[in-house]
């Protein structure tokens, strides 16, 4: 398959978007640049982030500063009407309907005089449902968040520094993906679990609470003193970040449970799931200003929870969403944490009607491949709480169940099972599932999960490397260990997980999924991400 970005293809319309954009600094009539290398003004645009089906475009989009007008989004001969998201008139969300499937357009963001406000750019919806398409690139990562200015008074970094971040994601981009798959921990910015960890990390915390501002938790996240709080909080992490890049390449973004302003933590003193209702607002408030939800599918219910809001879009969906390209791939994304509950043996990840839903189209044979892309990892463990499996760290460095997992419910264990029961059951094509929040690189197939022998149709699993950690954010250090394989699990695997940072690149045919994995981390030079070559791939055949 030709890897080369100028190849005569769908993509070869898409933005390359060179290395130089990692000096992109926000500011009023800042340039971007094309995939020919030529300034793209952006304006006084903050970030663009854009999501398609077949008929469908919404975009989220920041400017930096606030807006007197209302902007407008022209759509080939269209002219559509923004609609402000935040007090301010910074933020604006634009929906359009009625478009035609598998068609590039031509974008323009403008004032409501049609005067220009930025360069034209191209975004193309998806092929229908029911036509056929012959390939599918996705570049997808994990943990792409944090602020790089956290450090504690020693000089430890928690976060990678943006400009490494932007370089790896300009690397992915290189390769011309047709769609990118941000998989959970957009924001990391926790509010009570920062502050029961070691001092000199409490401290880093509390020191980048003073520079941005408290967040009052009396008071609602919109509307109040705490918006101006919250943006200087995510423009650090989302708007700077992503910029422009991503203004031709369809976005998915999957939550997890740092993006509910908290770390999935049980003590005697602090549960943090499900997430109450302050943490609750704080992630629909930033999803609401920063990036697209889930766009309407006729297979998934409108009733699922995180759906129907009437602060949303009619019936889009805010944590359970499908990506659907033709007959070629329905991948299946799922949130595992904001509506996961306690019940002991009755206790979910997901709630039972999403399971059912996530069973009915698992079952389903009208696509030739399927992806499950939960945000909890599938297949490892760094013994932390709000994981599938019991096994946290023993005294003797391994993993296991001897000294059991506090307020852990054993219902979380019956429904993994169940879902890669239902995964196991496809006789037709593979069963894959693609994971994020592990802070590693890893790949292999499931041979045996507890009861379940799997070994006749392995289940393939990968998480696909995280895009922001760094030192303490890495299993090794803050668990006291590398990710492992679960106690009750037998899996094959391809390689130990590699803790550094990177993004995986997907390829999608009719007749296998290609796996291409890309990793670095300080202190390697910075100057090799430009030409960086894939650690590990391989191919899962249909």
């Amino acid at each position: 398959m030709d890897d080369s970005p100028g190849r005569l293809s769908r993509r070869s319309l898409l933005q390359g978007i060179g290395a130089a954009t990692a000096t992109l600094s926000l500011t009023p009539a800042s340039r971007a640049f094309d995939d020919t290398g030529g300034a793209w003004w952006q304006g006084d645009v903050a970030h663009l982030l854009p999501l398609v089906d077949h008929r469908q475009i919404l975009l989220k989009c920041s400017f930096n500063s606030a807006q007197s007008g209302i902007p407008h989004l022209r759509v080939g001969d269209r002219a559509v009407a923004g609609r402000r998201s935040d007090s301010a008139g910074r933020f604006w969300r634009f929906h359009v309907d009625k478009l035609d499937p598998g068609k590039t357009y031509q974008l323009q963001l403008t004032d409501e005089r049609g005067k220009a406000r930025t360069d034209p750019w191209p975004l193309r919806t998806f092929p229908a449902p029911d036509a056929p398409a012959t390939h599918l690139r996705i570049l997808t990562f994990t943990c792409a968040g944090g602020d790089e200015d956290i450090a504690t008074a020693g000089g430890t970094h928690f976060f990678l520094a943006l400009a490494a971040r932007q370089r790896l994601l300009e690397r992915g981009l290189s390769f011309s993906p047709d769609v990118v798959i941000a998989n959970g921990d957009h924001v990391y910015w926790d509010q009570a679990t920062s502050q029961n960890k070691p001092e000199p990390f409490a401290r880093a915390a509390r020191d980048m609470f003073a520079r941005h501002g408290e967040l009052d938790p009396t008071r609602p996240a919109l509307g109040t003193p705490n918006e101006g709080v919250l943006t200087r909080i995510v423009d650090a992490q989302i708007a700077r970040l992503y910029g422009v890049r991503l203004r031709s390449t369809p976005s998915f973004f999957i939550t997890d449970d740092h993006d509910l302003f908290e770390n999935d933590e049980a003590t005697d003193t602090l549960v943090t799931l499900p997430p109450d209702q302050r943490m609750l607002d704080l992630a629909r408030s930033v999803q609401h200003l920063y990036y697209p939800e889930f766009l309407p599918d006729p297979t998934r219910p409108g009733f699922l929870p995180g759906s129907g809001a009437p602060d949303r879009l009619a019936d889009c969906s805010e944590v359970f969403g499908t990506l659907r390209y033709g007959r070629l791939l329905e991948a299946l994304l799922y949130d595992t944490k904001r509506y996961s509950t306690l019940k002991g043996p009755q206790a979910t990840m997901i709630p039972p009607a999403v399971e059912r839903w996530l069973g009915a189209r698992t079952a389903s044979t009208d696509t030739a491949q399927l992806l499950h892309m939960p945000s909890t990892p599938i297949g490892w463990s760094a013994g932390k709480w709000g994981e599938w499996y019991p096994d946290v760290l023993q005294a003797d460095g391994r993993l296991g169940i001897e000294r059991a997992k506090d307020y852990w419910p054993h219902g979380w264990w019956s429904q993994h099972q169940r879902l890669l029961a239902m995964l196991h059951a496809q006789s037709g094509r593979p069963p894959v599932i693609v994971s994020g929040d592990l802070h590693a690189f890893s790949s292999g197939q499931i041979l045996k999960s507890g009861g379940l022998d799997l070994a006749n149709n392995p289940v393939n699993t990968l998480c696909v490397g995280p895009l922001g950690s760094a030192g303490p954010g890495f299993p090794s250090f803050i668990r006291g260990t590398p990710p492992q394989v679960p106690s009750q699990l037998v899996l094959d695997q391809a390689f130990a997980p590699l803790e550094k940072n990177g993004f995986s690149l997907l390829d999608i045919t009719p007749e296998k999924i290609d796996v291409r994995m890309f990793a670095w981390r300080p202190p390697e030079s910075a100057e090799k991400i430009g030409h960086l070559q894939p650690f590990h791939r391989y191919s899962i055949a249909r």
